[in-house]
């Protein structure tokens, strides 16, 4: 018999796995002392030329070989046929999914791995002989029916000619790491305290929303069409109906409705406190009852999205919404749901929730502005009273967003010199002289125009920016009074600035009017420093203290606004003030006539005005203090709170706020008009 003969295994036998992966080619390796070489079979290791005997004995130790290794392996391992049955498998095998190995023989490989089509074609072009190896991660079928997760190695092994033959599967279970896996992933998504999804997975789907889907048409080819009338609700309950408003329904090219998305954004009203007072392992569990009521009222598989997005805030994503009314309606919904009280650590709490809102097309936005706007209008709910929902408008957020420019640009608006000062002057109502002039800052914005102080003088005291605008007004304006000083020695009129309460707190007040005194040379005397009765009044005894040291500078100190804030009368004795300012509101009986002949309120309430001034009046006059009354229009409202004994006033009715030219030119006339 032919070595080659002897050493070719029989078909359908394992040992044709060993021998079909090797060439059979002769091995030349040193073997007799005289220096002369022995040549091996690779397959058997028997000694070429060898007898018989010694060819099959080879062979039968190649094959007990490879049955030990087959048999042992610490890894499933299984030869596949060409009709994707089993002819055998190792116990390691076996055992993997549950079964003995008799029971597995001339099973077909579906019976126990899921076929998946992708991989499918890849094992069969395998078989086919066009690739030799094939690595894949599959689900294998327990007998107790789970899941075994396992990678999977298949080799090709040919015949003597090349033509495939069998598969040889090496299986390694992997169902420990793929399980961990699967934890650290959701791990990686889900908020650890409530399980709701958390950021990163809502961002994901988020995204998801506005990819584009089969047979939708491109931004460019969308149109808008049908015009659809709305009108109800712009915020949720408790506030009035908004406007009608024309919104378009877009529709894609072939004219199908557009895809839309909703959100409603919600945050815990009064959340803080409860952390504060309850401790927060009374928060963590209320956020966990409200997660899980949130997640089995709303939570709708794909459709919808509840996430927690950090803290106490929550998100509902609706993917593919209907209209805004839907978010409306859910928005309501959401707040009612929470209203109902929580059973937490033995004690009922209720907690109400605001929502913002925001629902549109899909190519009418981008996932950053949907949620940005809806950030904003949730800010929105919050600033119109809490527990409501708030749908997100246009207009406001084009005045928040301008808003928020102001506020940007405040600083270095003030270091490009865009900020000037206008005057207005103070007359005496008894006289008509001019007594002094109030400094009224405008911002010549090179965008806006020219903006008067109430568009940025509340954002300039949000952010800080009020301790240097402030101080820069209050040498603008020294300069200029020094300049009148010197022009109208015998008048000494007096400039009036206005002082806001956080340069008091923020800065040395008290030293910056004194450098601003010494630099401009104005006497203190001629400088009025007006502040608000609520910011003189409220609690802490910083403000009073500035306020007696620059008094005691000898600069004059005027509480603006009087009657709108504390209006603690006790405090006037003690306070170091010497001018009070009336508000605007007190007047407003003046701009009518005088009473005479006419009946109904208007009348009741100008005679009431007439007598809280005049008291007033006599209460100032009684404890040494002037007073200016504000926003006079006509000479009728200024005889008559000259007939109250009011000092001094201020309006249209005398001067507009103009350059400081406009009140020289006055006081070169002599008096107003």
């Amino acid at each position: 018999m032919r070595h080659a003969d002897m050493c070719r295994p029989a078909q359908g036998t394992a040992d044709s796995v060993e021998v079909k992966q090797q060439r059979h080619e002769a091995q030349l390796l040193p073997g007799l002392s005289d220096g002369r070489s022995i040549s091996y079979c690779p397959t058997c290791s028997a000694p070429l030329g060898g007898s018989t005997r010694e060819l099959l004995a080879a062979l039968r130790a190649s094959e007990s070989r490879f049955r030990a290794a087959f048999a042992d392996a610490g890894i499933g391992m299984a030869l596949i046929d060409s009709d994707d049955r089993i002819i055998e498998v190792n116990p390691a095998f076996a055992a993997m999914i549950g079964h003995e190995v008799p029971d597995l023989v001339r099973t077909h490989i579906h019976d126990i791995i899921d076929p998946e089509e992708n991989h499918r074609l890849h094992y069969l072009e395998l078989v086919r002989g066009e690739r030799d190896r094939l690595r894949v991660e599959k689900r294998l079928k327990h007998s107790d029916g789970r899941a075994v997760w396992s990678n999977v190695t298949i080799s090709l092994i040919r015949d003597g000619s090349g033509h495939p033959l069998y598969t040889l599967a090496m299986v390694e279970d992997v169902t420990e790491q793929r399980l961990l896996g699967d934890r650290l992933a959701y791990q990686a998504l889900h908020d650890p305290l409530t399980r709701l999804p958390n950021r990163t997975l809502f961002f994901e789907r988020l995204n998801a929303a506005f990819m584009p889907v089969d047979g939708e048409a491109p931004p460019e080819a969308r149109g808008t069409a049908d015009l659809k009338h709305e009108s109800g609700p712009g915020t949720g309950p408790g506030l009035l109906g908004g406007a009608a408003t024309v919104t378009a329904e877009p529709r894609g090219a072939d004219g199908r409705r557009a895809r839309r998305v909703g959100l409603c954004y919600v945050d815990l009203d009064g959340f803080a406190a409860i952390n504060e007072t309850l401790g927060h392992h009374v928060g963590d569990q209320l956020l966990v009852a409200v997660a899980a009521r949130l997640e089995r009222a709303f939570s709708r598989d794909t459709e919808r999205l509840v996430a927690r997005l950090g803290g106490d805030e929550f998100a509902v994503l609706v993917a593919d919404s209907a209209s805004s009314e839907q978010l409306t309606s859910l928005a309501a919904e959401l707040i009612s749901a929470l209203e109902q009280p929580f059973d937490i650590a033995g004690q009922q709490l209720v907690v109400t929730a605001s929502v913002g809102v925001v629902e549109r097309p899909v190519h009418d936005t981008t996932p950053t502005d949907l949620l940005k706007d809806a950030d904003a209008t949730l800010y929105w709910s919050k600033a119109d009273g809490r527990a409501r929902w708030t749908l997100y408008d246009p207009d406001r957020g084009a005045h928040q967003l301008t808003r928020q420019r102001l506020a940007t640009a405040l600083r270095p608006a003030l270091e490009r010199g865009e900020f000037t000062v206008e005057y207005q002057p103070l007359v005496g109502l008894a006289d008509g002289a001019v007594h002094g002039a109030e400094a009224l800052v405008r911002w010549r914005h090179p965008r806006y125009g020219t903006l008067s102080p109430d568009r940025f003088i509340p954002l300039a005291e949000e952010s800080g920016a009020i301790v240097p605008l402030g101080k820069w007004v209050l040498e603008e304006s020294c300069r200029q009074a020094q300049r009148w000083l010197a022009e109208f020695p015998d008048t000494e009129i007096f400039v009036s600035v206005n002082l806001a309460a956080r340069q008091i707190w923020d800065s040395d007040v008290v030293a910056d009017v004194a450098q601003v005194l010494e630099n401009t040379g104005l006497p203190p005397r001629l400088l009025q420093l007006e502040i608000t009765e609520s910011a003189v009044l409220g609690p802490g005894g910083r403000p009073v203290q500035a306020l007696q040291a620059l008094a005691d500078m000898g600069v004059r100190i005027a509480i603006d606004d009087f009657g709108t804030g504390y209006s603690n009368l006790a405090y006037l004795s003690r306070l170091p003030v010497h001018v009070l300012k009336l508000d605007g509101s007190f007047i407003e009986g003046f701009r009518d006539p005088a009473p005479g002949g006419r009946p109904d309120n208007r009348c009741r309430r100008a005679d009431a005005d007439e007598q809280i001034v005049g008291a007033m009046v006599q209460l100032a006059h009684a404890l040494g203090l002037s007073v200016t009354a504000e926003g006079i229009e006509n000479a009728s409202q200024a005889e008559r709170l000259r007939l109250t004994g009011c000092d001094t006033a201020q309006g249209w009715y005398f001067a507009k706020p103009g350059g400081a030219e406009r009140v020289a030119a006055i006081l070169r006339a002599g008096r107003v008009g």
